[in-house]
């Protein structure tokens, strides 16, 4: 259980609605950061601009950025 309750889609406005349904379609589920990044509109925003960055930056092969999230998120305790 997470200390700050996310936003629900009902309760969301449509920027946010449109973010849940396009994370819904790439992840298959919104996950629970979404949810309470959902309370500041700009600060949403802009995770998702690094994020879709991130994605189209092909610098660096792909294997090895799998290989590091996968480090990432062992090294924080991220259980996604």
């Amino acid at each position: 259980m997470p200390r700050i309750a996310g936003i629900e889609p009902s309760h969301a406005n449509l920027f946010t609605r449109l973010v849940y349904w396009m994370t819904k379609r790439q992840i298959g589920r919104v996950i629970e950061p979404l949810k309470v990044t959902a309370y500041h509109g700009r600060l949403l925003w802009a995770n998702g601009q690094m994020e879709l960055a991130q994605m189209k930056m092909h610098s660096v092969a792909e294997s090895l950025k799998s290989l590091v999230d996968i480090k990432v998120a062992t090294l924080i305790g991220c259980p996604f």
